[in-house]
């Protein structure tokens, strides 16, 4: 029974999306994600996605994307990302998939772990909008939402999850990296970030006692990363 995730997958089935336009590593992607997945992943497994999961603009039109994940084996634990125009209440998507869970203002799990977050948002720095501030504020609150009903539920171990980068691009403290330090969290990954050239200035690794892993899924070579077994 493992825990993997994997990122930003971009499925385009129900629309013409094609991703290779922004690189020729990105050609065929899904077919390179489902081959590693099909060869690790047993049907007891979980898979956190945390976000970007389909260009689809609308929940009907996502089905096409969603149904491929639905078929591949394991338990997905799916967050909302920026370009999930798709997304609609829980009430709509709730129980339309046999294995998938969505979460928002909620929280999934994995043995005795909760698994914890929301979409995320830019972090304040050189360019940040009163728009910006906002949203950033209410996606700050959600997140410790999450964190809260899991540890009411008794997951005390939390795993944070987040679509866009914990912390502007030069690494400052930001209302998320504070609640996954409040709430004394170990482990965090966060997708989001693509090329090589944004690469190397990602957050990764321990920041503050909080271990950060990058998963967006051309950063992982479209393969999905082992979190615990």
């Amino acid at each position: 029974m493992a825990l993997y995730v994997i990122g930003d997958l971009h499925l385009s089935f129900g629309s013409d999306k094609p991703m290779e336009v922004f690189g020729e590593h990105w050609d065929k992607h899904y077919d390179k994600i489902k081959e590693d997945w099909l060869n690790r992943v047993k049907p007891e497994d979980t898979i956190i996605l945390p976000g970007d999961i389909s260009w689809a603009i609308s929940f009907e039109g996502a089905h096409s994307d969603l149904t491929w994940l639905d078929q591949l084996p394991g338990k997905k634990i799916i967050f909302k990302g920026n370009h999930d125009f798709w997304w609609v209440s829980l009430t709509k998507m709730e129980g339309k998939y046999e294995t998938i869970d969505f979460i928002h203002n909620t929280f999934g799990t994995y043995k005795t772990y909760g698994i914890c977050g929301t979409r995320g948002w830019v972090c304040p720095g050189e360019v940040f909008t009163a728009e910006d501030e906002k949203i950033y504020k209410r996606e700050v609150l959600r997140l410790e939402l999450s964190i809260k009903q899991a540890k009411a539920a008794g997951y005390d171990e939390i795993i944070g999850v987040l679509h866009f980068s914990p912390t502007n691009e030069k690494k400052q403290s930001s209302g998320f990296t504070e609640i996954f330090e409040k709430y004394d969290i170990k482990q965090v990954v966060y997708g989001h970030v693509h090329g090589k050239s944004n690469f190397k200035n990602a957050l990764k690794g321990n920041y503050h006692g909080v271990n950060y892993q990058l998963t967006s899924c051309d950063y992982l070579n479209f393969k999905l990363h082992l979190l615990m077994e």
